[in-house]
């Protein structure tokens, strides 16, 4: 798109969100400070680069379609991750995996990483200036084939895992002290029964025992924020979840680390969007994993839908921006794993650009006076304004491609890259 006309497009959109005592260029202003937080697995569907040969799969983790291209080290997923990062504006964050590190082709269990496995990362997030969020990986492992790990009635089991945890949390606070800014640290576990379950007292009681050692040594919050992570039910834990949204809420707020909120670990007809004001009333922090689920927690590429803005909303209406971390985590391996990428975080940030264009206080007052046919009227209105207009010019402030643009770039680097790996 030329830039004078883009230029042209924005201004009577500015005109047309002022005449709603909407101020666009405030929303952009507010918008290139909310760093997103990509998710590392995207680029090589959830496998990692832990010795050759492991085989990587199981606890509910799969990634569909064998499209060709993807990252085979550590090296290529960064040449990959950089080529995202150019198609999105803004200034972002990287989230990866423990099996992500770069262990040198040699066997490193996951009880005995360490943080000199991701000095690369550092070195590469330094060159960047950005942030770097981590995750333990408790799947796809032989010590968790049962079922289950941090709540496993095997003491030798439940302890390597907790050694586990503990050195992510290690690596974790050398990424903010590396990066001069906090890594949310998220802890998730695949621990539960596929059928009837009897004692669901005790997994519990184990798994509280073992947060509880894993968080015991106090890290300093300017390096690393605690969090766990919910989820309703998984492959092989269809009947009973340790880890459910009412154990991690009452473990968070006892505990005062952040609950992650992943938008595909509920049931099928929750919003989470609904659900974010009545946690924030007790939570200093939480955390997003933005996903979308199709039928189940299937981890589709997240799109511009109506829950993805109904949860932006929620944040900005609210004044979370510096409470909630938002991340991705989504696979797919049926598309171009890059396209997968700009398209979910691109629509993550349009959304809550939507939201700050959004004249709440107006919203608000309406609703305050009992209003509610111009409170309704005013929310129709706002979906026909050209919204586009402005997300293309803040595109272009970010020296990123307008439109479909980067589809192009997209399509070269398959062309000049991906196509060039076997």
């Amino acid at each position: 798109m030329a830039d004078n006309s883009l230029n042209k497009s924005y201004e009577i959109a500015k005109e047309r969100y002022m005449a709603v005592g909407v101020d666009a260029e405030a929303a952009i202003t507010e918008l290139s400070d909310i760093p997103i937080s990509l998710h590392c697995w995207q680029g090589d569907d959830v496998g990692g680069f832990e010795k050759e040969g492991s085989v990587l799969s199981g606890g509910g983790i799969q990634a569909i379609g064998n499209y060709p291209g993807k990252a085979r080290n550590p090296v290529e997923l960064r040449s990959d991750i950089e080529k995202v990062f150019s198609l999105i504006p803004g200034k972002h964050r990287l989230n990866l995996h423990a099996i992500y590190g770069d262990f040198g082709g040699k066997p490193v269990d996951r009880n005995e990483i360490l943080p000199e496995h991701f000095m690369n990362w550092v070195a590469w997030a330094k060159s960047r200036k950005i942030g770097l969020d981590f995750n333990p990986t408790f799947f796809s492992h032989a010590k968790a084939n049962d079922g289950f790990t941090l709540s496993s009635s095997d003491d030798g089991i439940r302890k390597f895992w907790i050694e586990h945890a503990i050195a992510c949390r290690k690596i974790g606070e050398m990424f903010g002290k590396e990066l001069h800014t906090p890594c949310v640290t998220n802890i998730w576990i695949p621990d539960g029964y596929k059928d009837i379950t009897v004692d669901s007292r005790g997994p519990r009681e184990r798994l509280i025992q073992s947060l509880d050692r894993i968080i015991s040594e106090k890290i300093n919050p300017e390096y690393n924020l605690d969090s766990v992570e919910s989820k309703l039910f998984g492959i092989g834990s269809e009947s009973f979840v340790v880890g459910s949204h009412e154990f991690y809420l009452g473990y968070a707020l006892t505990r005062k680390i952040l609950l992650c909120l992943d938008t595909g670990h509920f049931h099928p007809t929750e919003d989470v969007s609904k659900k974010i004001t009545a946690l924030m009333a007790f939570l200093d922090q939480a955390f997003l994993h933005v996903s979308r689920a199709v039928r189940w927690d299937s981890d589709h590429v997240v799109i511009l839908n109506d829950e993805l803005i109904a949860l932006s909303q929620e944040i900005i209406r609210n004044g979370y921006q510096k409470r909630i971390h938002i991340g991705l985590d989504f696979f797919d391996a049926s598309i171009n794993r890059i396209a997968a990428w700009v398209i979910g975080c691109r629509c993550m940030i349009k959304a809550l650009l939507y939201a700050l264009l959004e004249p709440t206080k107006i919203l608000i007052n309406y609703e305050k006076a009992g209003d509610f046919t111009s409170r309704l009227a005013i929310l129709e209105e706002m979906k026909t304004l050209p919204f586009g207009a402005v997300w293309d010019y803040y595109c272009r402030l970010n020296n990123v491609p307008a439109g479909q643009l980067w589809l192009d770039e997209v399509k070269a680097y398959e062309r000049d890259v991906l196509s060039k790996r076997s």
